[in-house]
């Protein structure tokens, strides 16, 4: 018995950090209450277990209460028969008579096994509260075990975490034995045990990635002013400095993209948006919309709703994929967005042609004559340079009116209008 109490002691301390002293007892109490219930055949009777740490030798004694006249033998003893287990015994004094290890054995083997075992994921539950109390929070990286109705079951440590599919970035998939990193956001304390909850859709997680990747975050010179995400998807990050010498964006990004691409690679090619912060609004727009231009800007401060409007082409890029990219500017800005498309009135031939004609009647010449002249390519004063009198009246004109539009071409002073 005490080489498999040993055993026990050792397997707990190496493998489960729980302490040789809380073991032991844990396992003495146990037993205690076992050879106290005793057999079906047995009193209940009051009893003091010992084992030695070192070599895991067990012994136990039975309490007795000195007495002149015995009236129950699993608690009490006679006076006489005390003097055989102690020095000069009282009546009342409370004398240990050693009980028989074959006995005591029979009882620990089949009693006291599930209570130690009860004990033991105790100890366990209590090591991992402990553990991982204090990183609510931070990112942990563990093991996929297994999957469970869409959730995944991660070990982290000695512990085992819970991977939710609702905390779970779409279109990632893992497998069992494949290293996860993973937010810890919640540490519940159930029944049954601490629970760790982990995610990967979670906004904190990018904000945790970039704390650790980038430096200059971590010492505060680098702030992220504000975020958005779509998991799976897209993240834009807003990011300022309180160094004026430092380049937010360029803090972010790193060397040829190094800092950002670790980002984007544990965050399996989500695509990351790295936008310098600006305190105006409508700046802030301009920035975040890149590479589509709004246009025709309009504020409504008190109800935070921006109207806009950009280009035909530059529309999809504004709105995005299933209207991501608006989805997440207007959560980045804080505003709501409106979005519209700038009309582009086209100019027909027709107006074209009226337009030339009344630039024409600003120099006298009657609407319908400019008209004529119009048609025949003369659109302007400046289009008369080198035309005769001939030229006209071979285009039809006679030769007074012909000799009319000339003279007013030539002053290209407004004259009023003349009555044919």
């Amino acid at each position: 018995m005490s080489s498999e109490i040993l055993a026990v002691l050792e397997y707990m301390e190496k493998e489960k950090g729980i302490s040789r002293p809380d073991m032991i007892a844990t396992i003495e109490n146990a037993i205690k209450a076992a050879a106290e219930r005793g057999g079906a055949n047995s009193q209940p009777s009051e009893v003091r277990v010992e084992i030695n740490s070192k070599s895991g030798a067990l012994q136990a004694w039975t309490l007795l209460t000195v007495v002149e006249s015995v009236s129950d033998t699993a608690r009490e003893i006679h006076l006489d028969k005390a003097r055989l287990y102690a020095e000069n015994p009282q009546v009342g004094d409370v004398v240990e008579r050693e009980m028989d290890p074959a006995y005591l054995g029979r009882i620990a083997a089949k009693t006291a096994e599930q209570a130690i075992k009860q004990r033991l994921r105790q100890f366990e539950k209590e090591h991992i509260y402990d553990e991982f109390r204090d990183q609510v929070g931070n990112l942990v990286t563990g093991t996929v075990r297994r999957k469970e109705r869409g959730d995944l079951i991660v070990e982290v440590g000695k512990a085992e975490a819970l991977l939710p599919w609702r905390e779970q970035a779409p279109g990632e998939d893992w497998v069992p034995g494949e290293r996860i990193r993973c937010l810890l956001v919640k540490l519940e304390q159930q029944g049954r045990g601490p629970e760790l909850i982990l995610s990967r859709s979670s906004l904190n997680f990018v904000r945790k990635l970039f704390e650790m990747e980038v430096s200059e975050i971590s010492d505060g010179t680098v702030s992220l002013a504000s975020m958005a995400r779509e998991p799976g998807y897209r993240t834009k990050v807003c990011v300022k400095s309180t160094d004026p010498k430092v380049d937010p964006v360029g803090a972010c990004v790193g060397a040829r993209g190094g800092r950002v691409k670790s980002i984007v690679r544990e965050m399996n090619g989500e695509k990351v948006d790295i936008i310098r912060w600006f305190e105006d609004p409508v700046e802030q727009l301009v920035e975040a919309l890149k590479p589509a231009i709004p246009q025709n800007v309009n504020l409504d401060r008190d109800k935070r709703r921006m109207y806009f409007e950009v280009k035909e082409d530059d529309l999809s890029v504004a709105i995005g994929r299933k209207g991501i990219n608006a989805r997440l500017t207007s959560r980045l800005l804080g505003w709501k967005l409106d979005i519209g498309k700038v009309v582009v009135k086209e100019v027909g031939f027709d107006e074209r042609k009226s337009k030339a004609a009344e630039g024409l009647t600003s120099v006298g010449i009657e609407f319908e004559v400019a008209d004529r002249l119009v048609a025949f390519g003369l659109v302007s004063p400046e289009a008369f340079e080198g035309v005769t009198e001939t030229d006209l009246v071979g285009l039809g004109f006679d030769a007074p009116v012909a000799q009319d539009i000339l003279s007013k071409v030539a002053s290209k002073e407004p004259l009023p209008e003349e009555n044919e």
